[in-house]
């Protein structure tokens, strides 16, 4: 019976566990995403050329255009849990619902921080300092500004920014009057408390993870970081997919969804890294 019931079940938990993983990465289509075959996965990246003068009869001048690549690293994962069948009236899984929100957070957020940790790896020349708009300041306009500027200046086009920020600096920033006033944004941010988009960046919000987050050091100071899509690159070397497998040991269904995924800063150029100081 306990394998008819994990045939039955898997399929649905695991379209289920999908279901609720996507909408809970907050992540999720922020970046450069490529399938994989193998343990690794290269995205090229293409330098800058220049125009010349065409001199009639004359050769053409190559531009000279340099190409180099990056590599990400597959790194497996798992979350499982163990369903009790004493737990249950019935072996008909009434816990599902929680599994699936459990397993599937557990997923988003690791995925999340896949990203993550290669905007930490990042070795990017766009920094804005925490005395941007004061000493020792919290998220603020103005180095949002400087954020702009510092991506402007490296020509990284104005379409699909993102920023990423802990709840911390999100409510720094809604006590500023430019992001809160119908004057300068839309009254979005003082209706709902949330800000979506605010100097052509989008904004992310994550609270405190276990996973990691966006760590904080012992000065208070936290990194937010600015990036533009196609600066990060995220390779799924195996896509979210679940099972479910009766352990008589431990008279309990052992529900497990797993995936594979690396990711890589593919242009420093296109990320910045916005020093806050939380009081």
């Amino acid at each position: 019976m306990a394998v008819s019931i994990s045939n039955a079940f898997v399929t649905l938990f695991d379209s289920e566990v999908k279901q609720a993983y996507q909408a809970q990465r907050a992540l999720a289509g922020l970046t450069r995403e490529r399938s994989v075959e193998g343990s690794t996965v290269k995205f090229p990246k293409i330098g800058k050329g220049t125009a010349t003068v065409r001199v009639p009869q004359t050769d053409v001048t190559p531009m000279s255009v340099t190409y180099s690549q990056v590599t990400a690293t597959m790194e497996d994962y798992i979350a499982a849990e163990y369903s009790d069948i004493f737990n249950q009236a019935k072996v008909n899984f009434q816990d599902r619902a929680e599994l699936v929100q459990v397993v599937s957070g557990a997923i988003g957020r690791r995925m999340d921080q896949v990203v993550i940790d290669a905007l930490v790896a990042a070795s990017s020349t766009n920094t804005v300092s925490n005395d941007i708009g004061g000493t020792d300041t919290n998220l603020n306009v103005a180095k949002l500004r400087a954020a702009k500027k510092a991506m402007d200046a490296k020509n990284v086009p104005a379409q699909n920014r993102v920023i990423i920020a802990h709840a911390n600096n999100m409510d720094s920033l809604l006590a500023e009057t430019a992001v809160t006033s119908a004057d300068f944004n839309t009254v979005k941010a003082l209706v709902q408390g949330e800000i979506d988009t605010f100097l052509g960046f989008k904004f992310v919000s994550l609270g405190d993870r276990d996973e990691g987050g966006l760590a904080i050091d012992g000065s208070n100071d936290r990194i937010v970081y600015a990036f533009h899509k196609d600066a990060v690159g995220l390779g799924m070397g195996m896509n979210q997919q679940s099972r479910v497998d009766y352990i008589p040991e431990k008279t309990s269904f052992l529900v497990a969804s797993m995936f594979s995924a690396g990711a890589v800063a593919i242009d420093s150029d296109g990320i910045t890294k916005i020093t806050c100081r939380e009081s």
